[in-house]
């Protein structure tokens, strides 16, 4: 298609330098001859410029993105040992967790609450409790002294395994203060490590004659079944007035 355009644009230039040629006569030096490799390299030169234009002026196609694959999510790890995934692991060494341990208390064996004691009497403290969490006290757990007064109660250490469900009796020996009053000491087991855990119990002693930390219930009072007692007055002195002589 560009050839045969090429090809009549030259024609037509051959054709006008001919015409004038033809027109000039017989002067042949006032109208020099077109050169015709002239005219067709202004020709080729003018289309080429042309070309150049509307390609330049045609929007250029823009090349449509292609589709991205996402990369795939590797799939996580499972567990060969049976732990799930996040679950911290227990110890193989035979550790066992505190929350297993329990300590319910039962009774007072000795010394129960408010007793009178006298200034410096030495005594022994027992409580009965009960293993109530499901694995046993191990020997070398500590029975130990928490908050209140002491009197001179040195921790108790576990001589040997408690089995869970069984009942122990725990004495620690002791010292009424030597000043009167009311004294109380709290107690608690713990792990050899130190992790207390069950319940907290106490001793409470009245020191020379001080005030019971209870109130005391009606069957603590003994009944009055005798006649109600009378009264008595006390006789005053009377003046007996003077004679006159």
């Amino acid at each position: 298609m560009i050839k045969r355009r090429l090809k009549n644009i030259l024609l037509l230039f051959m054709v006008f330098a001919l015409a004038l040629t033809a027109c000039g006569g017989s002067d042949v030096e006032s109208t020099p001859t077109p050169d015709s490799n002239l005219i067709l390299t202004q020709v080729v030169e003018t289309f080429s410029a042309g070309l150049t234009q509307t390609a330049l002026a045609a929007p250029t196609d823009t090349p449509i993105p292609t589709n991205t694959i996402p990369p795939t999510i590797p799939a996580l790890p499972t567990s060969t040992s049976g732990i799930p995934f996040g679950t911290a692991p227990t110890s193989s060494g035979g550790s066992t967790s505190t929350s297993c341990y329990g300590l319910t208390f039962v009774s007072d064996v000795t010394i129960p609450d408010n007793t009178q004691m006298t200034p410096g009497k030495t005594f022994t403290k027992t409580w009965k409790v009960l293993n109530s969490g499901t694995c046993a006290w191990e020997a070398g757990f500590k029975f130990a002294f928490t908050t209140g007064e002491a009197m001179g109660g040195s921790t108790f250490v576990l001589p040997a395994a408690v089995a869970a469900g069984a009942q122990y009796d725990i004495s620690v020996a002791m010292t009424a203060p030597s000043t009167a009053g009311t004294y109380k000491g709290y107690w608690r087991m713990s792990t050899a490590g130190g992790q207390f855990f069950g319940n907290e119990v106490y001793v409470v002693i009245i020191v020379g004659g001080g005030v019971a930390t209870t109130t005391a219930t009606t069957s603590d009072v003994a009944t009055n079944t005798s006649a109600p007692a009378t009264a008595t007055t006390t006789p005053t002195s009377t003046v007996q007035p003077t004679a006159t002589q």
